[in-house]
């Protein structure tokens, strides 16, 4: 249950959610995550920084809810648990006139401020999720609690800066493509919700959807999972169960609500019945769902296995274009243009020889993005970075094409940390 109190009121064992209010002109604060205060110190500091009230997660923290915000039986719960939302146009965020007043929406900053937050989160993240798979394949239940918080920290990055964890879906790892995938869909799912303009919070239960969707992949056997040869029909009708068996695992859970259900059981459903496990159409497959679909199928062409080079993002989203039998075309064009032709974290070339690492999409013209020059492509040297904007009236540079890092011997993380720590 999420409640909005004065600093005053603010006591360890609380879980921060977000500052909703806070002095004018006092500068945004300092503060890389959502999180439990763990000793007054913290609240003194806050306090300092100008901050007024803050948004309480009472889910996820130590305290109860004080007496005077619980709900009476009188009246209805404002802040009403989440699990029979559906996505339609009551669950997107309207504008407000003061931004101080928007309880869910952090101040948004500069890539360079959240990459390197967003970097040790995502490595943070890969070690729980490799640790949850692990346990799970050894016959334990999913620690709901560890994915929840996972998915607030990812929201609530993409929230602040769009970018920041995009562009690490972009680093390669094949010997750990699972629970990667896993962070990858709950990152894409996240900034694609944010884009169509849904609250944080349905955002929120959305991204957590994405990290659960493939959750039943740690009950197949694995030997199956990295086959690099064809799969048998029998060895197919294994892989096809991990649908059941996510849902299994998921389904008795508190927290996990009939959305993210719906995302575990339709994310291989297609629009002409020819996906699995049920063989549904259209008419029965929810919006959430269908961008479930998009998402999973663009990170599982364009990541890494130990089977499988992973394709260019451009060949997938063509892919998923081309393909408008299975997918939600309307979805599709709205995904192409979120995320862009080239995405962001993409080496691309130009046309003066240069190579560029993209850092920002253009909404309105996807072939033309922000960019880093930072490579000279004909005689194979680095050069002074140079920030680009292709969309400018007088910039003539355009984009040739994608490049794999490793053609060119570049370390695509070394790149990113290089050019975007601060």
């Amino acid at each position: 249950m999420l409640i909005t109190l004065p600093i005053t009121e603010l006591v360890p064992g609380m879980y921060v959610d977000s500052v909703t209010k806070q002095h004018e002109g006092v500068n945004g604060i300092k503060i890389k995550t959502s999180g439990l205060v763990r000793e007054k110190s913290i609240i003194k500091r806050l306090a300092t920084e100008g901050v007024l009230e803050l948004l309480i997660d009472f889910t996820k923290g130590d305290v109860a809810i004080p007496a005077k915000y619980k709900p009476t039986s009188k009246s209805p719960e404002k802040n009403k648990n989440l699990a029979s939302t559906k996505l339609s146009d009551q669950t997107k965020a309207k504008p407000a006139k003061d931004k101080s007043k928007l309880v869910n929406t952090p101040a948004s900053i500069t890539l360079e401020q959240e990459f390197a937050a967003a970097s040790e989160g995502y490595e943070r993240h890969s070690k729980k999720l490799k640790s949850l798979y692990g346990d799970i394949t050894a016959g334990m239940a999913v620690n709901v609690k560890v994915l929840d918080e996972i998915a607030g920290e990812i929201v609530s990055s993409v929230f602040r800066n769009t970018n920041a964890m995009t562009i690490l879906t972009r680093v390669k790892d094949k010997h750990n493509y699972n629970w990667r995938h896993m962070i990858n869909c709950a990152i894409f799912t996240a900034v694609f919700a944010k884009y169509l303009g849904y609250k944080q919070g349905v955002v929120q239960q959305l991204a957590m959807g994405a990290l659960l969707h493939d959750l039943g992949q740690a009950k197949i056997p694995q030997g199956i999972l990295s086959k690099p040869s064809k799969l048998t029909d029998i060895e197919m009708s294994a892989v096809k169960k991990h649908v059941s068996q996510g849902l299994i695992l998921a389904k008795e859970e508190e927290g996990v609500t009939p959305l993210m259900l719906d995302m575990i059981v339709n994310h291989h459903e297609r629009l002409d019945g020819s996906g699995y496990p049920r063989g549904v159409s259209e008419q029965k497959l929810s919006r959430a769902a269908r961008i479930m679909a998009i998402v999973d199928v663009y990170d599982a062409m364009t990541a890494d296995k130990l089977y499988k080079e992973g394709d260019e993002p451009i060949n997938a989203l063509r892919y998923l274009l081309a393909s408008n039998k299975l997918f939600d075309a309307e979805l599709v064009q709205r995904f192409i243009k979120c995320l862009g032709v080239h995405p962001v974290g993409s080496i691309v070339k130009l046309t003066n020889e240069r190579l560029a690492i993209v850092l920002e999409g253009n909404t309105q013209n996807p072939i033309k993005p922000k960019v880093k020059l930072f490579y000279n492509a004909k005689h194979n040297h680095h050069v002074t970075p140079k920030d680009i904007d292709l969309s400018t009236d007088n910039q003539e540079l355009k984009i040739l094409a994608s490049v794999k890092p490793m053609d060119y011997q570049i370390n695509l993380s070394r790149l990113l940390k290089d050019h975007l720590l601060v």
